[in-house]
């Protein structure tokens, strides 16, 4: 297979490229202008592996060698950036929830492929991350633990099984994963690795990896998700923030996108209410934190959370849709992308 990894000026050249040769994967294409080590990442206006702009040097790269996809790792060599080439020819950027979905959809398939899981197995992401990796994992009798957005907390779900239950992997939706136990952050050294060790064992099945994203959507169900930051700076702006939490405690929505919204989750007291029949059920979280979750009864998942460290409100999308044949797969996913639209118009998001 022909690799193009991207460093992106930072430390991943340290490391993977080594790594990617003792998995044995020695057709490593690089780009050199980004090899160079420089915090002044000169060759992109952010050296961030979700943004499209930041991968396009790899993508160039990949046009002119004829890679079947581009690695990525951010300066700190934590996240992984991932593009994938579709049957048309065409260079897609794969998002952090099929980043993860891939990850763990392989992990699992190939545990359960070689008489591995025995039911006592589990994975982590996190509560914004996309819900098809339950429908994978409660599949395959793996238990899923959901948990707040940030890699202390998959860690801490990981200490608390530690010599209880085996660790499968874990990730969250901003392209983080870690696929072992001996470090216990995100880490884009192992994760670019076992990627092109699932790239191999796809082709080993005469897929690539556009096509294994549609299996596993065919196979679980279909989802797609977009995360919008609406920024608010200044001291109004924080307020504009607080009262729109506010707001949207006191009056949730009753539908999105035309489907009632049967479920909120509300993390700042770990209510679940269920709107149908008026129960609320307390949720086992560690502690709180100001995140509000509402669920559709189509499937749809909005997450809405006040960033920590900026002026911002970041909703997070989820929606659901049938997916009636792999030839329907780029109508279905312009089809989602629309249905978010709607959502997002509900929510009164601009």
């Amino acid at each position: 297979m022909k690799i193009v990894y991207t460093p992106i000026h930072g430390t991943g050249s340290m490391l993977i490229y080594d790594s990617l040769k003792k998995w044995g994967f020695e057709n490593v294409i690089h780009v050199p202008e980004q090899d160079v080590q420089s915090g002044d990442f000169p060759t992109v206006v952010s050296p961030n592996p979700e943004n499209s702009e930041a991968m396009a040097m790899g993508i160039a790269k990949a046009r002119e060698v004829g890679a079947s996809m581009v690695f990525a790792s951010d300066p700190d060599a934590d996240r992984i950036g991932l593009v994938v080439r579709d049957k048309s020819g065409n260079y897609q950027l794969v998002n952090g929830n099929q980043i993860v979905m891939l990850f763990l959809y392989y992990i699992i398939t190939r545990n359960a492929e070689l008489g591995r899981l025995n039911g006592n197995e589990y994975c982590v992401k996190t509560i914004v991350t996309t819900e098809t990796i339950k429908r994978i994992a409660e599949a395959n009798n793996v238990k899923c633990f959901d948990c707040f957005t940030g890699f202390k907390w998959i860690a801490d779900v990981m200490r608390n099984e530690e010599g209880r239950m085996r660790y499968l992997g874990g990730g969250e939706e901003s392209y983080g994963f870690l696929p072992e136990t001996f470090v216990r952050d995100k880490d884009a050294v192992s994760s670019i690795s076992l990627m092109a060790e699932l790239a191999a064992w796809a082709a080993d099945q005469n897929l690539d990896l556009y096509e294994l994203i549609i299996d596993i959507y065919m196979k679980y169900g279909f989802s797609r998700e977009r995360g919008v930051s609406v920024v608010r700076p200044g001291k109004s702006g924080a307020d504009e923030i607080v009262a729109m939490m506010k707001e949207f405690r006191a009056n949730p929505p009753k539908e999105l996108a035309g489907s009632p919204v049967v479920i909120v989750k509300d993390y700042a007291d770990l209510n679940c209410k269920d709107l149908r029949t008026g129960e609320v059920e307390k949720m086992n979280f560690p502690t709180t934190s100001n995140v509000l979750q509402f669920f559709t009864e189509r499937g749809d998942k909005v997450s809405i959370r006040p960033s920590g460290t900026e002026p911002k409100i970041k909703f997070y999308i989820e929606v659901r849709a049938d997916l009636p044949s792999k030839d329907k797969y780029e109508e279905t996913v312009a089809a989602a992308e629309h249905q978010i639209d709607q959502v997002l118009a509900d929510l009164g998001v601009k």
